[in-house]
C-alpha cells in the first residue's frame, strides 16, 4: 500500500488575514533563490530584495519580515511573488525555517514577526 503525500498549500499555511489582501505585500525574489511556501523570508538592506531568513546575516536577511505564498524558484533571474507580511495567523506546522535555526534564533524571529502582527500558532 502506498501512501500519497500532498505538500502543503496556502490553505495549509494562512489560517487568518485582514481583508482587501491587506496582510499581503508583492516583493522580488533574488535570482538564484528557492524558495518553498511557507518560508520565513528577510530583505536584504542594499537591494531590496526577499531572501530566506538567515539569522547570523549582517545585511538585512537577519530580521524575519514575512513568509512567502508560493513555492518561488528563480534560478536565472529575479522573480515577482507575494509574501504575508501583516495582521495574519499562520499555522506553525506549515511554517518553513532555514535548516540549522537554533531556538534561540527562531524564537527571536517569531517576535520578529508577531512585531509586524504575524502571529504563528501551534494546532491551527
Amino acid at each position: 500500500m502506498s501512501c500519497i503525500s500532498e505538500q502543503n498549500n496556502l490553505g495549509d499555511l494562512l489560517k487568518y488575514e485582514a481583508s482587501s489582501l491587506y496582510s499581503r505585500d508583492q516583493i522580488t525574489v533574488a535570482k538564484g533563490q528557492n524558495i518553498k511556501l511557507g518560508t520565513v523570508v528577510a530583505k536584504k538592506t542594499d537591494d531590496g530584495f526577499i531572501r530566506v531568513l538567515n539569522p547570523t546575516g549582517t545585511d538585512g536577511t537577519q530580521t524575519a519580515v514575512g513568509v512567502i505564498t508560493t513555492d518561488i524558484h528563480s534560478k536565472d533571474s529575479d522573480m515577482k511573488g507575494v509574501i504575508i507580511t501583516r495582521s495574519a495567523m499562520l499555522a506553525d506546522h506549515a511554517v518553513v525555517w532555514p535548516a540549522n535555526i537554533t531556538e534561540e534564533q527562531k524564537n527571536a524571529a517569531i517576535k520578529q514577526l508577531e512585531g509586524r502582527g504575524i502571529i504563528i500558532r501551534k494546532g491551527a
